[in-house]
């Protein structure tokens, strides 16, 4: 983390268990993510005593990269278990290192290329030999093993069948690397 953690601390004193569960959950929330740059946590204690007791809340506020931000705001409303600040503090960690995946998550696929699928008819198809031929939409013929086919659909695969297929460079020429059944044909 480039800044130190930032922690705070409303209508209660933190205790040192307090402090280190919160410094045990941080260390725990830039495992999933080293690009974490700040964190700022705020307990709020209850704010009057009740005969039940009141209940803890946890604001934490992670800077990442890019102006992604992430914003916890733990308002349990009616979690009794929330009298324990210390399930409160884990709780909203458990929440924002979901979120923390779902950001990497999402800029990793930011930068991945999405292959796309072309469309065919199936031309040819030798059941003995287990390979057959697909006509692009541009009129190429390109070759698929049965290895390729997906959903266990190459028993209902015939000549006329429509299909969706990837296509890549093989050793003899066009081939493709998946090939998926499409239209009436496929399982409902």
């Amino acid at each position: 983390m480039q800044v130190p953690v930032e922690s705070a601390f409303r209508h209660c004193e933190p205790s040192g268990e307090i402090r280190s569960e919160v410094a045990k959950q941080v260390r725990r929330l830039e495992k999933f993510s080293p690009r974490v740059t700040s964190c700022r946590v705020v307990v709020a204690g209850p704010e009057t005593r009740r005969r039940r007791g009141g209940l803890f809340e946890v604001e934490l506020r992670i800077a990442m990269p890019e102006r992604n931000d992430i914003v916890v705001d733990t308002l349990h409303g009616d979690a009794p278990q929330h009298e324990h600040a210390l399930v409160a503090i884990r709780d909203a960690f458990d929440a924002a290192v979901r979120q923390v995946e779902d950001l990497a998550r999402e800029m990793r696929d930011q930068g991945k290329e999405h292959v796309g699928t072309d469309r065919g008819r199936v031309t040819k198809f030798l059941a003995g030999e287990d390979y057959g031929f697909i006509e692009s939409a541009d009129g190429r013929e390109i070759y698929f093993h049965r290895n390729a086919v997906t959903d266990g659909a190459l028993d209902r695969l015939k000549v006329g069948s429509e299909v969706a297929f990837v296509e890549e460079a093989g050793e003899k020429g066009a081939q493709a690397s998946t090939v998926r059944l499409i239209g009436k044909h496929r399982p409902a």
